[in-house]
């Protein structure tokens, strides 16, 4: 965070780049197009850059930003809200930032943002690995991976195995 705040162009980008989905995940929540969550994303980054200075945790940033995100999301939709005829478009209520389902959400969240450090954090092999069985639509067989990786068919549930192992020691490491 001290790059940032000297202005390190390249620290912004890492910052970004680890917590994008993240900031994302709460315009998704409220449903918003495409053009309104973007947005959203940009308003959080500005509040950031302005509030940098006085975070005092860079561990807690997480949560900061899905604090932000969160409120902003509500106030757009508040704002949305005032500007619909009453009674043409149902207008649901959401919990305020501090109820127990932006608890449960925020939690949820930060969970995800570990697993996403965590897995960016392992080999390569891994994540591509990772990526194949687990993220593809359909999951490729065990034969179709083994052909990526150009190895044996009877090697790939060894080495997901070893993968799988970094992955609940790393996460371990993060108190997940």
């Amino acid at each position: 965070m001290e790059e940032c705040l000297r202005g390190n162009e390249l620290a912004w980008a890492a910052v970004i780049d680890k917590y994008k989905n993240l900031v994302y995940s709460a315009p998704m929540k409220y449903r918003m197009s495409a053009e309104d969550a973007a947005d959203i994303f940009q308003e959080v980054w500005i509040d950031l850059y302005s509030e940098l200075k006085n975070l005092r945790r860079p561990g807690a940033l997480g949560g900061w930003l899905i604090a932000v995100a969160s409120h902003k999301c509500y106030q757009w939709k508040r704002r949305r809200a005032r500007t619909i005829e009453h009674g043409m478009i149902p207008v649901d209520r959401e919990p305020l930032a501090h109820g127990p389902l932006f608890l449960e959400w925020k939690e949820q969240a930060e969970r995800t943002q570990i697993l996403r450090n965590t897995v960016a954090q392992l080999p390569e092999r891994c994540r591509r690995m990772f990526q194949l069985l687990f993220f593809r639509d359909p999951p490729l067989s065990y034969a179709e991976v083994a052909q990526q990786f150009g190895l044996a068919e009877g090697s790939i549930g060894f080495i997901r195995g070893r993968c799988l192992q970094r992955l609940r020691e790393g996460l371990a490491r993060e108190g997940f």
